[in-house]
């Protein structure tokens, strides 16, 4: 199915672009969530109408995410946890519990927009890890989990 892309997508193409996607991932993501509409002469018309706006809204949207980079670019996460003796966790660290923590520094952050490449952290000790804020920005934190017994 070709939809025009109604906001940037990752590993699928900018603004305005006409791209091919399989049926299911265009009526079950793309669509529903307002990223995109399917190719035809009315929406592309409706499109050509709108492009400065979205394109204005986007740029408010990437604009937004730089500020909020600028606050949180380096930021360390303290979160403690119960441990056992050779420093493994009863449980883990997941993005939800960073989310949380950042929420109480203050900082607004969606627990989908926390990276955590090799799954919740399971020991104590400090962990580089990134947020992605907006497509184009990725801001690193340090989170370090620390035990009590």
């Amino acid at each position: 199915m070709q939809v025009i892309l109604m906001e940037k997508v990752v590993n699928l193409g900018n603004l305005g672009d006409v791209v091919k996607v399989r049926d299911g991932y265009a009526r079950n993501f793309l669509i529903p969530q307002g990223k995109a509409k399917r190719v035809t002469p009315e929406n592309l018309a409706e499109f050509e109408k709108r492009r400065a706006e979205l394109e204005r809204q986007q740029a408010e949207k990437l604009s937004a995410a730089q500020g909020q980079a600028a606050k949180l670019e380096g930021i360390m996460v303290q979160i403690t946890r119960k441990a056992g003796v050779d420093g493994r966790l009863f449980g883990s660290v997941t993005n939800f519990d960073i989310a949380e923590a950042l929420k109480a520094l203050g900082h607004e952050v969606e627990k989908s927009d926390i990276r955590m490449p090799q799954g919740p952290l399971k020991m104590i000790g400090d962990t580089q890890l990134q947020i992605a804020l907006h497509s184009d920005v990725l801001v690193n934190i340090t989170v370090s989990v620390l035990g009590e017994h």
